[in-house]
């Protein structure tokens, strides 16, 4: 049976994609998340062109910099966190030719130079799409496409942390820089953009690539998807669980931190 399902994965004829939007703040493990349900579902040990969940990030779409943003850019004065840092037409466009079962091509960011690179990434159609990026949620427009929104929710300390290690090691920042960027830009950024978007999660997933049970059930569920087996797919019912959870607004993570 286990060859039988295999090969129906395998050999899936690719149809209108179901579109998953993971939110969440910076260095919340979004991407770690995403990377995690492909790896459970084996998807990452399959050639990209014949991928059926792939994974699409916000950060590809930041907007072409002028000469003058590049600079404040390049003192840390420039806010990567504000929804108009984003190409939000392309983005949209581009989740439009992927429900259409298009080809896309997807760009490249260089977080160093920030600037978009010449080259991009193709991404081929497939039976499911994550896409994940601290604004997901924020245009109603986009939002909207989404047929299921997780929210990843991991403290602010661990994310603060983990930002300062990833910008040092990745993106050739010093500590006073990144600090400072946060302090400006980042955290109130989070406060009014972010947040405020939690409350359209289907399904909030707290201590991100840890909570294994909550991944679990969520690849289970994309695993029901690629296997046609699911027959309540749009109601959002994941073998008997209903994919929601209460959103308890007084806990730590829902207060400006």
């Amino acid at each position: 049976m286990a060859g039988d399902s295999d090969q129906t994965v395998q050999n899936h004829k690719p149809r209108k994609p179901f579109l998953i939007g993971v939110g969440g703040g910076t260095a919340s493990g979004k991407s770690s998340v995403c990377a995690k349900i492909v790896q459970l579902l084996g998807q990452n040990e399959i050639d990209h062109h014949k991928r059926q969940v792939v994974i699409v990030s916000q950060d590809s779409f930041y907007q072409v910099l002028t000469a003058e943003q590049k600079g404040k850019a390049m003192k840390g004065q420039f806010n990567f966190d504000h929804p108009d840092a984003f190409d939000n037409e392309l983005i949209l466009n581009t989740l439009r030719d992927i429900v259409e079962g298009k080809t896309v091509e997807i760009p490249v960011y260089d977080f160093v130079s920030h600037s978009r690179k010449s080259e991009t990434v193709t991404v081929y159609p497939a039976d499911v799409v994550l896409f994940e990026g601290i604004l997901a949620f924020y245009m109603q427009e986009i939002r909207d496409m989404f047929q299921m929104k997780l929210f990843v929710d991991t403290d602010a300390d661990t994310r603060l942390s983990r930002r300062v290690l990833r910008d040092i090691s990745e993106r050739q920042r010093d500590l006073e820089q990144i600090l400072t960027q946060y302090i400006t830009f980042v955290k109130p950024a989070f406060e009014e953009f972010c947040l405020p978007t939690k409350k359209y999660a289907d399904v909030i997933i707290p201590r991100g690539a840890e909570n294994l049970v909550a991944i679990n059930l969520i690849v289970q569920h994309i695993q029901d998807l690629l296997n046609g087996g699911l027959s309540k797919r749009q109601n959002g019912y994941l073998n008997g669980y209903t994919l929601s959870c209460k959103r308890d607004t007084s806990d730590s993570n829902s207060r400006p931190h």
